[in-house]
C-alpha cells in the first residue's frame, strides 16, 4: 500500500478492554498496532475511552486517574515510534481533562510521530438509559478534521452522530471522505440494524463513508457486541466485523479523481470509491444467538476481569439453572463449573435426574448436598409453616452454594430470570444469593427459547444437546412444598411476559394495560407483585443487560411507593 497510489488503509481494531487497566490496554493496542502495519495499515482505529476502559464513571473525577491516563497516552505514542509503528495514525479514546477548569473530558487522540498528534472531545454527553456521562464529562466545542496522506477524516465519537446538528452538521460543510467514529455501544436485541440505518443516514449527509468502530466485550451488567462496520451512504455495507469476539478487520479509500469543492453536489461514489480489502464481511446472528452470546461474553468477561477461574450454581433440574449451568460451561469450560443437586422431601426423582443428565452432559462437577437434615434442624428450633418453610429451604441452598463458592474461590451464580425478578418470584438471601446472575435480563419464555436454541446449535455442530428435554418441556416448580408449579401463584408465562413488557419495557400503567386487552384480575395482580419486589431486585446480583430496559442501569423506581395506577 502506497501513498503514491493515493490508497489509505484504516485498520479495524475492535477489542476488548477493561477499565482502570492502563497497562493492559496500552499493550493491546501496542499489540494490535504492531498486526496492523504489518498489513500496511496507515490508520488503526481503536474504541471509545480505549486505554481507560469504558464506562469509567466516577474514576473521571479522580486527577490521579486522568493524570496516569494522559501520561500512558505519550508514553504509548513513544513506544509505538520506537516500534517502527511511529509513521501510523494511532486513533485511540481515553480521559482528557478542561485546561479551563480542570473537568474530564471524553476524548480521543491521534497518536503519530512519537507524541499526541491530534485530538478530539466528545460534543454530545448522553444522559439517558445506561448512560450518565452527562454528570460526569464537560462537552467538546470544536470539530476536528484530519489531514492524512491527502484525505480530510472527520472525527466524531459514540454519541456525536447519534444527535442532529453538533459536529457531524458542521463537518457536512468540509468535504470529508470519511467520518471515523469511535464508539463504546451496548449491546442490546435489535440494535445493529439501529446503528447501520444511522450509519447510512449520516453518510448520506455527509456524502462520505461512515467507519463505525465499536468495543466488544463485558464490563459488570453492561456487554459490548463489536459488530464493526463502513458504510456508504446508499446504505451499502463495505466492511463488518464479527459480533462478540475481538477483530482486526481492513479497509482502503482511494481516490479516482480530484475532489470536488465544497459546493459542488456530487456523491462519495463519483468523488471517491471505496474499496473494501478485507475478507471480512461477517454474517448477522439470529436474535436468539445473539443474546446467548450477549450473556455468555458478559459471564466470561466478568470472570476474567474480576479472577474468577470457575463458577458454582444449584442446580434444581429446571429450565433457569440448567441453561445458566450452559451459559457458565461455554464460558470457562466444564471442568471449572461445579453444579450442586441440593435436593430436599419435595424434590421429584425426575428433576434430580435432569440435574444429574445435564451435568454429564456439560462435563461438569457434580455433588449432592441434601437439605432435608439441615431442614429438620430449622424446624425443631423454628417451627416454621406456609412461606416461611418454603423459604428456609431455598435459603439453605443459599448458605451451601456460598460455602462451594468460599471454600474453592468459585463465583456464585444466581439463575433468576427476568420474568421472576419482575414478580419477586425468588427468595432474597436464598436463590438470589450470588456475585453474577446470567440470565437476570431474559424473560422467562425467551429462557425457553435460548435453551431449544442452543441445543439446536450443539446438533448442528455434531455435539450432544446439553439441555434435557424434559428440563424444558415440564412444567416449572420451585419445588418447595407437594405438588408445586410457578402457575399456582403466577399467570401462565406465555400471557405473564406479555404484560410484563408492556408494564416495564413501555412503562404502561394500568388504564393502558386495560387498553392494551389484558383482563383486569391480570393487570392488577401483575402491578402488585412488580410493585412490590422493588427491594429484591435493588439487592440482585449484578448481570448482562441484553434488553432494551433491564433492571437496575434502565428502570430506576423508588422502593418505597404507593402509586398504583
Amino acid at each position: 500500500m502506497t501513498i503514491g497510489n493515493r490508497n489509505l488503509r484504516f485498520a479495524l481494531a475492535q477489542i476488548d478492554t477493561c477499565v482502570g487497566d492502563l497497562d493492559g490496554n496500552a499493550e493491546k493496542v501496542l499489540d494490535y498496532t504492531r498486526k496492523a502495519v504489518a498489513r500496511e495499515a496507515q490508520v488503526i482505529v481503536f474504541p471509545e475511552m480505549t486505554l481507560t476502559g469504558y464506562p469509567i464513571e466516577d474514576l473521571a473525577f479522580r486527577a490521579t486517574f486522568r493524570t496516569a491516563a494522559w501520561d500512558k497516552a505519550n508514553a504509548l505514542a513513544s513506544q509505538l515510534k520506537q516500534e517502527a509503528c511511529g509513521d501510523a495514525y494511532v486513533v485511540v479514546g481515553t480521559v482528557g481533562t478542561d485546561n479551563e477548569r480542570g473537568l474530564p473530558r471524553n476524548r480521543m487522540v491521534v497518536l503519530h510521530d512519537g507524541i499526541v498528534w491530534a485530538g478530539y472531545d466528545k460534543h454530545f454527553l448522553p444522559n439517558y438509559g445506561v448512560f450518565d456521562e452527562f454528570r460526569i464529562f464537560t462537552s467538546g466545542q470544536k470539530s476536528v478534521v484530519l489531514d492524512i496522506a491527502g484525505y480530510r477524516i472527520g472525527l466524531a465519537i459514540c454519541e456525536d452522530i447519534w444527535q442532529d446538528g453538533g459536529p457531524v452538521a458542521e463537518l457536512a460543510q468540509q468535504n470529508i471522505d470519511v467520518l471515523l467514529t469511535i464508539n463504546g455501544s451496548p449491546y442490546e436485541s435489535g440494535k445493529g440494524h439501529t446503528r447501520h440505518e444511522l450509519g447510512a443516514r449520516r453518510a448520506k449527509e455527509l456524502h462520505a463513508p461512515v467507519i463505525y468502530l465499536n468495543q466488544v466485550g463485558g464490563q459488570d451488567d453492561l456487554v459490548f457486541d463489536g459488530g464493526s462496520f463502513v458504510i456508504d451512504e446508499h446504505g451499502e455495507l463495505l466492511e463488518r466485523s464479527p459480533q462478540f469476539v475481538e477483530h482486526l478487520g481492513f479497509w482502503d479509500l482511494h481516490h479516482e479523481a480530484s475532489k470536488p469543492s465544497p459546493s459542488t453536489e456530487q456523491s462519495s461514489t463519483q468523488r471517491s470509491s471505496a474499496q473494501q480489502h478485507s475478507s471480512t464481511m461477517s454474517p448477522e446472528l439470529a436474535t436468539d444467538e445473539e443474546m446467548y452470546r450477549a450473556c455468555v461474553l458478559g459471564l466470561r468477561d466478568y470472570m476474567r476481569k474480576n479472577h474468577f477461574t470457575g463458577a458454582c450454581l444449584g442446580l434444581s433440574g429446571g429450565i433457569d439453572s440448567a441453561l445458566v449451568a450452559t451459559m457458565a460451561s461455554d464460558a470457562c469450560g466444564g471442568e471449572h463449573v461445579w453444579g450442586i443437586s441440593m435436593p430436599s422431601a419435595y424434590s421429584s426423582q425426575g428433576s434430580r435426574d435432569d440435574a444429574a443428565q445435564l451435568a454429564s452432559n456439560l462435563g461438569i462437577h457434580y455433588q449432592t448436598e441434601s437439605i432435608e437434615h439441615v431442614f429438620d434442624c430449622y424446624q425443631q428450633q423454628l417451627h416454621l409453616e406456609g412461606i416461611a418453610a418454603e423459604n428456609i429451604q431455598a435459603r439453605i441452598r443459599g448458605v451451601i452454594v456460598m460455602a462451594y463458592s468460599n471454600s474453592k474461590g468459585l463465583l456464585a451464580l444466581a439463575p433468576g430470570n427476568k420474568s421472576e425478578l419482575a414478580c419477586g418470584y425468588s427468595t432474597i438471601y436464598g436463590d438470589a444469593v450470588g456475585g453474577f446472575a446470567p440470565i437476570k435480563d431474559l424473560l422467562k419464555t425467551k429462557v425457553w427459547d435460548l435453551a431449544r436454541w442452543r441445543n439446536r446449535d450443539a446438533e448442528a455442530h455434531g455435539a450432544l444437546a446439553p439441555i434435557p428435554v424434559n428440563s424444558i418441556d415440564k412444567a416449572p416448580s420451585a419445588e418447595l412444598r407437594p405438588g408445586q408449579k410457578d402457575s399456582d401463584s403466577l399467570p401462565e408465562y406465555a400471557l405473564l411476559d406479555k404484560v410484563l413488557e408492556a408494564y416495564i419495557e413501555l412503562a404502561h400503567g394500568r388504564a393502558d394495560l386495560l387498553a392494551d386487552g389484558f383482563d383486569e384480575d391480570t393487570v392488577d395482580t401483575v402491578m402488585r407483585l412488580v410493585d412490590r419486589a422493588e427491594w429484591k431486585r435493588r439487592q440482585y446480583p449484578l448481570g448482562p443487560k441484553v434488553t432494551a430496559l433491564a433492571f437496575g442501569r434502565d428502570r430506576r423506581l423508588p422502593v418505597t411507593n404507593a402509586f398504583r395506577e
